[in-house]
């Protein structure tokens, strides 16, 4: 068997107790997981929870400090180089140069990954296509939008044909259409066999794109799974929100409602079959303050890492 074929039928990255340390302090702390080939996973987070810090260290921008990461079956403390040639990265900031068109940052990049003249040119070319972006290939940088940009990044991050794609925050900043575009044109790469790995802060992208993911907490993991069973799991199918109960209603809450968080301006009761408990309080208590909705991905998020500011 030969390396490639024994990388396709293994995982694609694989960490163990992968630790990143700063300051004596550990900002990734000793977590492990592993990314399968054509799926797509997300390492979701508040603010400082570790997650640039763990992609940066897959694709060789930072050191390990403690543990492993291999990805395509190889260690990246000893085959950084391999790793990044097979590697696609699309980073937070904005980091296209401003003197070259749209097309030249292309060409330009694939200059770095040893792609012959002609060959840069022609992916060039039908990554612009893939993106909606040909209609501006001779358009400087300041010339372009925020979705356009981010739609660039994307397409200069495939300039190399790469195993993986790994995205940090690719959406972060742009208005719905624009968010809509990108989240079209990465399912379609999925579709395709692409392997991808996202960070994300919008709850609703994470649970459109990812088939598994992580929730990361000041370094460590809380929690694995898909989207939807961790929604089950830790939230269940409804969630009743209750806006400014008074004493009366926040008291029957409590005494009927076994998982409940109480906020004080506002009550969310979780659970599967809410629909009852729902109608009683409508019935009894006036149904003004009271909504039933479909549990969500935030949900979850919110109820593992707190609603606490992160800044």
């Amino acid at each position: 068997m030969t390396n490639h074929a024994m990388e396709t039928t293994s995982a694609i990255v694989e960490a163990k107790e992968l630790t990143k340390r700063y300051d004596q302090r550990n900002v990734v702390d000793g977590i492990s997981f592993h990314v399968r080939p054509g799926e797509c996973f997300g390492i979701l987070g508040p603010n400082g929870a570790g997650k640039t810090s763990t992609i940066r260290m897959m694709y060789g921008l930072s050191p390990l400090s403690g543990g492993s990461l291999h990805v395509f079956g190889r260690s990246i403390a000893v085959h950084a180089r391999f790793i990044k040639g097979k590697t696609g990265v699309c980073p937070q900031e904005d980091n296209l140069d401003p003197d070259l068109t749209v097309f030249q940052n292309l060409v330009v990049y694939a200059g770095y990954f040893s792609i012959p003249a002609k060959a840069a040119r022609q992916k060039a070319e039908h990554l612009l296509s893939f993106m909606s972006l040909n209609h501006r290939r001779n358009a400087k940088i300041a010339e372009l939008s925020g979705g356009m940009r981010r739609r660039l990044i994307i397409a200069r991050a495939l300039i190399n044909d790469p195993r993986i794609l790994i995205l940090d925050e690719p959406s972060t900043g742009l208005d719905p259409q624009s968010r809509h575009q990108i989240w079209e044109r990465l399912n379609e790469l999925r579709s395709q066999g692409m392997t991808m790995l996202l960070t994300t802060h919008y709850m609703d992208e994470a649970a459109r794109l990812c088939d598994r993911l992580i929730i990361m907490d000041q370094g460590k993991i809380l929690v694995e799974g898909t989207p939807a069973n961790l929604i089950r799991d830790h939230v269940g199918r409804h969630v009743i929100e209750v806006n400014d109960p008074d004493e009366g209603l926040r008291k029957y809450i409590h005494e009927t409602a076994p998982a409940c968080e109480d906020l004080g301006h506002l009550i969310l009761i979780y659970g599967d079959d809410q629909e009852e408990l729902f109608q009683r309080m409508t019935l009894q208590h006036g149904g003004k303050h009271c909504l039933l909705r479909m549990a969500t991905l935030e949900d979850v998020f919110l109820r593992l890492t707190g609603r606490g500011l992160r800044e």
